[in-house]
This record gives structure tokens, C-alpha cells and sequence, in this order.
């Protein structure tokens, strides 16, 4: 229990200190006018109220990873507490905050704008590519996953067929709605309904948060039980877990997602508590599922204690979906079957409404490609249509493929976006005529990025999507080429930053 408090304190305090002093470094401007207010189209760009786009930005990067991603990263260990923490405060909220702010200083650029604006055009082009891959992805494994827990809740048998292993009536009832919200102007739907949604899954990660520290049962896993690597499939905790738990820390994904909250922003003093903000409640609400799906399955009578207790049930499961699973069981068993259901509706919430703005945010980047006015309704359906065409087939594919690519993805974007930011802070600092706020403070950008360099390449290497040198026995070629990678990039940095000092 005293891991999880200390760790709980820690995010509090991680936005309350370093959060100001991301923002410090950052440099915000009260006065300059926002793209809400510069270029408001009644699609895109409309003004909105701070507490109701921190919800809309919470519920849109807060999908199946901050919950489905804790409860695997648990298996690790205690250790996924640290990442959580860390990754939370050091790298995930300066990520996010970036992306977010960014996106304000550029008049709304999606990410890919963003990226290609610090690292040039060559690099705009690839973003642009591994962007919409990673929106496909990440859509159809967010479609997938709550279908099939909507089947669980309320079986269609009289009217659904399946395809594989897919429930298609939910899944055309999902797209459905996902049609509606990536056309409608995002405050007709998003804007309204979102918010609330939003305030359901935060009411439900603090009843299971109660009622776990009241639970006598059990142990929660603690950091005195080692950090050593608890998982007994032989995949290494580096970079590994780094990777499974990916909205609880740091994601690409979330790079996606800030722009279009960035267009409906008022105030650049509003960022911290949105970009910043939503990522520390992300982190708190897996914090809260990797404890409790860490507690729940401990059975003293039988010596499992803990993980432990988590492996056993996961062992008479294998083959299914083990994050569902515990999801439907904590909920129902600590919040009743009102509560659970609620718990549950709350989870299914969370990635069909990340899913849609996962589309949303396609279209964006590919009309800002084209540069097409996304008044006109027409025009919004000559990009979305062939979206949706991709995702449906995607459907189809195993959804543990989709999974894995999605992930390493979604993690090399955050590589991208972070080494951006660090570019453009260290600008920022030459550019100011006073230095001093800004001295060093490209630094808060480049070491998240070395870091996630590393896991990213090392990753690929190791997994078993990639080329399973951890199977093969040989997972230090996998560092050293990761490492030899990094340090590349850095010395790159170097010299760019030792001529843009001698030519500016």
C-alpha cells in the first residue's frame, strides 16, 4: 500500500512542481490570440471552456492503454510503478504539453506539421505516413476491443453474426457513431457529451481506488518485493514493459490527440492544466488498475500473494483476452454489479471515444496535406470515407498483431515529436532576448528522448514482432545497435546546434 500512496503523491506533486516548471521553461503568452479565436470555422477551430476541453483531452488519450496497458505492465512487477511515475511527470506530460502548445504557437498544425516544421520536410512526409498508420491501427484496435466487451455485456445472438472471431453488429453500431463524430463540428457531439464521459472514468478509477485500500484481503505490490522481472514469458523488462505501458506514461498517440484540443483553446495559460494536466490524471487512473489488478487475485490460503496470484489467473486463461478479464472481474467484485457494470461501461467509453478522435485527427492531417477546406461537409467525406474503408478491414486481423505493431508505432511517434520539441526549445532559448528563463531548457525534451530512442530501437529488435533477438538468445545486439543509434542522434543534435549557434 505505501508504494501506491508514495506513487499517488508523487503525480500530484509532478504536475504541481515540474508541470509549472515545464510551463516556465516553455514560455506562455496570456496575451497572444489562440487559433480558436484567430480562425474559428465552426468545425474545427471553436472556442471552449478549459474544464470541458481538459475532460474532451483526459477522455481522448485516456483509451485501452492506461488501463488495458497497466494491467499487463503489472506482470513485470513492482517496477511498473516507477515507469508509471516517471514516465508520467518526466515524459509523458512534457510530450503532451508539447505537442499541445506547439500546436497553439503554429496556428493549429497537426502533428505532423509540428514535427516537419523542427526536423524538415523529408521528416513531415514520413510522420504524415507513420501518423495515419498508427491512427488505423490504434482506431481498430479500439473498435475491436470494446465490441467484443459490448458483446460480453449484451450478447446480440439473435441478430449478430460473426466473421472471425468479431462481433459485427457492434462493430457497425460503433462506426456508426464514429461517423457521426469525425464530421460533426467538435462541439456539436465531442464537445457536448465527451465531458461527461470523461468524469465517468475518472468517478470509477477512484471507486476502485477506495475500495482497494480498503480491501484486508489482499497485499498490493510493493517496490520492497524487488524490481526484478516478474513476467514468465521470457521477454526482458527492457524495453518491454517501457512499451506495454504506453498511455500510462508516454504516447505518441497523445501528439495525435493535443491539436485538436489545441484549436479550441482561448489561452495559452490554459495549456498546463489540459496537455499537462490530463496526462497526470492518464497516470494516476493506470496507476489505480496496475495496483489493483496487482491485489485482486492474492489468495493467502493458497501462498499467492500479489502478482503472483495475477500470474495463476492468467495462467488458466491463456489464449484470451487477460486485461478484458480482470477489468469484468475487479469491477463486478469491488463495485457490485452496478457499479461494475458502470466500471465496465466506463472502460468501453474510454477507447470508442479515443477512437473516433483517432479519425478525427486522420482527417485533420491528411486535409492539411491537401489543404482542404473542412467547411463543406462533402469534403469531410471524401477524406473520412476512405479512412473508415481501412480500419473495417482491419477489423479482421488478429487483434494481438494489431496490438503489437500499433504499440512499437506509437512509441516511435513519441520519439519524433519528442525530438522536435527538443529542437525547438533550444531555438527558443537563442531566439529570446533574455536567455536566462530558457537556459538549458531543450534539456526537459532531450532526455525523454534519448531514453525513448532507446526503447523504441531496442524494442524492434527484441519483441516478438520484430526480430526476436530475445528469443534467439542475443538481446545485447539489440541494445548496442539501439544505443549505437541514440548516440548517433545525439552527436546529429550536436552539430546541428553547434552551427545553428554559429550562424544565427
Amino acid at each position: 500500500m505505501y508504494t501506491f500512496i508514495i506513487a499517488l503523491i508523487a503525480l500530484i506533486l509532478g504536475y504541481l512542481l515540474y508541470g509549472a516548471l515545464v510551463e516556465k521553461i516553455f514560455g506562455v503568452d496570456e496575451k497572444a490570440q489562440t487559433p480558436a479565436l484567430t480562425k474559428t470555422d465552426g468545425v474545427d477551430y471553436v472556442p471552449m471552456k478549459p474544464w470541458r476541453i481538459f475532460l474532451v483531452q483526459f477522455l481522448n488519450i485516456a483509451g485501452l492503454g492506461p488501463i488495458f496497458g497497466a494491467i499487463m505492465g503489472i506482470f513485470f512487477g513492482p517496477a511498473a510503478f516507477l515507469w508509471i511515475v516517471f514516465g508520467t511527470i518526466f515524459a509523458g506530460g512534457v510530450h503532451d504539453y508539447l505537442s499541445g502548445m506547439l500546436s497553439i504557437r503554429k496556428g493549429g498544425f497537426s502533428l505532423p506539421d509540428i514535427i516537419g516544421d523542427e526536423l524538415g520536410n523529408g521528416i513531415k512526409l514520413f510522420m504524415r505516413i507513420l501518423s495515419l498508420v498508427l491512427l488505423i491501427l490504434l482506431t481498430t484496435t479500439f473498435l475491436s476491443g470494446p465490441a467484443t466487451l459490448l458483446q460480453g455485456l449484451l450478447p446480440l445472438s439473435t441478430l449478430n453474426f460473426k466473421l472471425s472471431t468479431i462481433p459485427i453488429v457492434w462493430v457497425l453500431i460503433i462506426f456508426a457513431y464514429y461517423t457521426m463524430a469525425t464530421i460533426l463540428p467538435v462541439d456539436k457531439l465531442i464537445g457536448r457529451f465527451y465531458p461527461i464521459f470523461g468524469a465517468i472514468l475518472l468517478f470509477m478509477g477512484l471507486g476502485i481506488m477506495v475500495v482497494m485500500l480498503g480491501w484486508h484481503g489482499a497485499e498490493m505490490p510493493e517496490l520492497t518485493d524487488g524490481l526484478q522481472n516478474r513476467q514468465t514469458n521470457g521477454l526482458p523488462l527492457f524495453p518491454m514493459m517501457f512499451v506495454s505501458i504506453a498511455c500510462g506514461a508516454i504516447s505518441g498517440f497523445h501528439g495525435t490527440q493535443s491539436p485538436i484540443m489545441a484549436r479550441c483553446v482561448t489561452n495559452e495559460r490554459q495549456g498546463r492544466i489540459i496537455f499537462y494536466g490530463a496526462m497526470v490524471a492518464e497516470g494516476i487512473l493506470a496507476l489505480i488498475w496496475a495496483a489493483a489488478a496487482g491485489t485482486f487475485f492474492a489468495d493467502p490460503e493458497q501462498g499467492l500473494y500479489g502478482i503472483d496470484g495475477l500470474q495463476a489467473f492468467a495462467a488458466q486463461h491463456q489464449g484470451e483476452n487477460i486485461a478484458a478479464l480482470v477489468i469484468d472481474k475487479v469491477s463486478r467484485s469491488w463495485l457490485g454489479t452496478i457499479g461494475g457494470i458502470l466500471a465496465i461501461i466506463g472502460v468501453i467509453a474510454a477507447p470508442i471515444t479515443s477512437g473516433d478522435t483517432a479519425l478525427r485527427s486522420a482527417r485533420l492531417i491528411v486535409a492539411d496535406f491537401l489543404k482542404w477546406d473542412q467547411r463543406p461537409i462533402p469534403k469531410r467525406l471524401m477524406i473520412a470515407v476512405p479512412l473508415f474503408l481501412c480500419v473495417f478491414g482491419m477489423v479482421f486481423v488478429d487483434f494481438n498483431i494489431v496490438w503489437r505493431y500499433f504499440a512499437w508505432t506509437n512509441q516511435t511517434l513519441a520519439v519524433f515529436t519528442l525530438w522536435a520539441g527538443t529542437v525547438y526549445l533550444f531555438k527558443q532559448e537563442h531566439r529570446a532576448l533574455d536567455p536566462k528563463p530558457y537556459r538549458f531548457g531543450f534539456l526537459m525534451a532531450l532526455i525523454p528522448a534519448l531514453f525513448m530512442t532507446m526503447v523504441s530501437v531496442s524494442y524492434i529488435f527484441i519483441a516478438p514482432e520484430g526480430f526476436r533477438f530475445a528469443t534467439l538468445g542475443i538481446s545485447w545486439i539489440a541494445y548496442l545497435i539501439a544505443a549505437v543509434v541514440t548516440i548517433s542522434l545525439l552527436a546529429i543534435f550536436t552539430y546541428w546546434a553547434k552551427r545553428y549557434d554559429t550562424h544565427r
